[in-house]
Formats: structure tokens, sequence, C-alpha cells
């Protein structure tokens, strides 16, 4: 039986293979610091999670999901109408 994390090795395999990962490692303890700062900022208030319906995880803590879901469905609707034959089916993930 495993002791694995699933979701801290999640986490961990975005830490590694973001791009701005240092492929020589870090020099000291200090600059590894704030390169984990920069990344948790960056993980927590940019990047978007495919399992949270691509928004931040500031985005959906604060209550913004609601709303940024539903302009996103405008659009997508928007779209759909334009081109018909590009959307097949039903609108996903919003």
């Amino acid at each position: 039986m495993s002791n694995d994390n699933a979701h801290v090795e999640s986490l961990f395999r975005t830490l590694k293979y973001v791009p701005a990962w240092p492929e020589k490692g870090f020099s000291t303890l200090e600059e590894a610091r704030a390169w984990v700062k920069r990344f948790v900022n960056w993980y927590n208030e940019e990047h978007r999670h495919s399992g949270i319906r691509y928004v931040t995880p500031c985005q959906r803590h604060s209550g913004e999901t609601r709303i940024l879901l539903a302009q996103r469905k405008l659009v997508y609707e928007a779209v759909k109408e334009l081109n018909p034959s590009r959307c097949s089916g039903a609108i996903r993930g919003v």
C-alpha cells in the first residue's frame, strides 16, 4: 500500500516542470525560498487549474468563479451561434 499523497505529488510535478524551474538548482537556501515564494504566488494567483474549470485557486476561494464561468458561457454561446458547425455538442466546463 502506498503512502503517497496525490495532491502533493501533483503540486510537486507542477513545480518541477514549470518553465521557470532552475535546471541547475539553487545556490543558496534564500534563493530557493524566494523562488518558491514566487512560484506559490503564480500557482495561486495566475495559474488556471483544470480541476477547477480553469480558474485560479484565488478566484475559486474568493467566490469569483460563478461570475467568471457565467461570462465564459456567454462567450462560448456567442461563438457557437456565429459558427455552429464548429461546436457539435453542449458547452462543457462552464
